[in-house]
């Protein structure tokens, strides 16, 4: 077993499995239709290309976030949704879109200043 992505800090360790600018929006998403189908996945996040998409579903299948369920159909049908250990994120996804509503203003206002 590897350690490097193994942190002191939890909060380390909990974003090192969801780094990424595209990992908590495609969760997300399968967060707010319970199973989602690649390319509708795609059409939820503009800018994302079909092999960055692959590959942070890769990943969050890997870590055990995203169950990928492939049916033997011509053309293949695949889906995504969450594992069991990916449920238990929800409540996090949710406290965190929370959070971005309550203070809305305020992270449009930080948001729109030039960078230091």
């Amino acid at each position: 077993m590897t350690t490097a992505r193994i942190h002191s800090c939890p909060i380390e360790t909990c974003m090192e499995l969801l780094s990424g600018k595209w990992k908590p929006r495609l969760l997300w998403h399968l967060h707010q239709n319970d199973v989602l189908r690649f390319n509708q996945l795609q059409r939820k996040l503009p800018g994302i290309t079909a092999k960055m998409l692959t590959q942070q579903l890769r990943e969050l299948e890997r870590d055990g976030m995203v169950h990928r369920e492939v049916y033997p159909v011509v053309p293949p049908k695949v889906e995504y949704s969450f594992t069991p250990f990916g449920e238990t994120f929800r409540p996090v996804l949710e406290r965190i879109a929370q959070w971005g509503g309550e203070n809305n203003e305020e992270i449009v206002t930080i948001l729109s200043k030039e960078p230091a």
